[in-house]
């Protein structure tokens, strides 16, 4: 989407809405920042608090997001930056940006068919959807979604198998195995709500409506997913499948050594945005000896508390191939539906391009380690 095109439906979208007073209707949020705000304001408190909300005392989640000021940028200078080449090629896809959309749980809090109003997004953004669910429809329209299935795992090789199958069949471009969930996290805002898991698939109560509790937050409940995942899985999904295996939720340089050697065709450094360990490092610090483990073996990833351009240069500065956004999407989705969507990616990347040329980037193919420095 070009500037003018994603301004003009962004506006019309802001001049129908009451949350903007008429001198604003033009303008709206100008930054992740501000639709998150917008997004709080007319999210369900539950809604909210699951899709912002980290684990316990949410250490990390705060440490994702303040990491990036620890980087400072050391910008060149006398650089034709006429033209800034912001396109990035990943397993066979071009993209015109390295900002692609995280897997999230919860969408269908936000509004019943999130996942595939967020597919839309990524299709009309022209970026790579990785999500477990949503774009089936499209594909099987016809449509060129670009999508990378995502998954938990599954405990024994005939249903790993069968996933893998599948995804090949659905029309998925990679295998996306998330490996930092072995059981449910504990998340002190959903117990303190008597969150509702069950809402993750029926969605918020509306206004006086009573729902029997399916699966209610617990503190410190012990709920497995997938405890007895091991390497052994990049085995089995490779014995049904040539699709790219891409593993999320590596932090450790060990753990992304063994990943390459195990045949990962991708890493994409991981704490699931906060969610799951509390404690455990911010992406961006575990990023370069994370990159330093692989040299160059298999492309780099990473999510974790981008909210602007910059971030995302700083993390690419640091050796990531490209990045995964999952909160910002949900907060264009909740604030304006898939318009906004593609207006917070549409921002995210012209902050990009914009960072680059400032800093005396004309392609990614320019910016290395040298143009990050770390402060005390």
């Amino acid at each position: 989407m070009n500037r003018r095109s994603a301004l003009t439906l962004f506006a019309s979208y802001v001049a129908s809405s009451p949350l903007f007073a008429a001198e604003d209707e033009l303008l709206g949020p100008v930054n992740v920042h501000e639709f998150e705000d917008v997004a709080k304001r007319k999210l369900h408190k539950l809604a909210y608090d699951f899709i912002a909300g980290g684990v316990e005392d949410e250490r990390t989640l705060r440490a994702n997001v303040e990491a990036y000021g620890h980087w400072d940028l050391v910008p060149r200078v006398m650089v034709d930056v006429t033209n800034v080449d912001t396109s990035v090629e990943l397993f066979g896809l071009k993209l015109e940006q390295p900002i692609l959309i995280a897997p999230t749980g919860g969408k269908d809090l936000v509004m019943p068919g999130a996942e595939e109003v967020v597919a839309k997004a990524a299709l009309k953004s022209k970026t790579l959807l990785c999500s477990a669910t949503g774009a089936r429809k499209l594909l099987e329209s016809g449509e060129p979604l670009m999508w990378w299935v995502n998954g938990i795992g599954q405990a024994t090789k005939e249903q790993a198998v069968h996933f893998a199958r599948r995804t090949e069949d659905v029309g998925g471009k990679a295998i996306v195995l998330t490996v930092d969930n072995a059981y449910q996290s504990n998340r002190d805002r959903n117990n303190r709500n008597r969150f509702d898991y069950g809402m993750m698939r029926l969605g918020v109560p509306k206004p006086g409506e009573e729902v029997k509790p399916v699966n209610p937050a617990r503190a410190a409940m012990w709920g497995p997913h997938t405890p007895s995942l091991t390497w052994n899985y990049i085995d089995w999904v490779r014995s049904a499948s040539k699709l790219p295996i891409i593993l999320k939720g590596i932090l450790a340089p060990e753990d992304a050594e063994l990943a390459v050697q195990r045949g990962a065709s991708g890493i994409v450094v991981s704490n699931h945005g906060g969610r799951q360990l509390d404690g455990a490092i911010a992406t961006l610090d575990a990023l370069p000896d994370v990159v330093q483990a692989v040299a160059g073996r298999v492309p780099v990833l990473m999510d974790g508390g981008l909210r602007r351009g910059n971030d995302i240069l700083k993390a690419l500065s640091l050796g990531a191939k490209a990045v995964l956004v999952g909160r910002p999407p949900l907060w264009g989705l909740a604030a304006f539906g898939q318009p906004g969507v593609e207006r917070v990616l549409w921002m995210l990347g012209a902050e990009l391009k914009l960072a680059m040329a400032l800093a005396g980037q004309p392609s990614l193919s320019t910016i290395t380690r040298r143009l990050v420095r770390k402060h005390a």
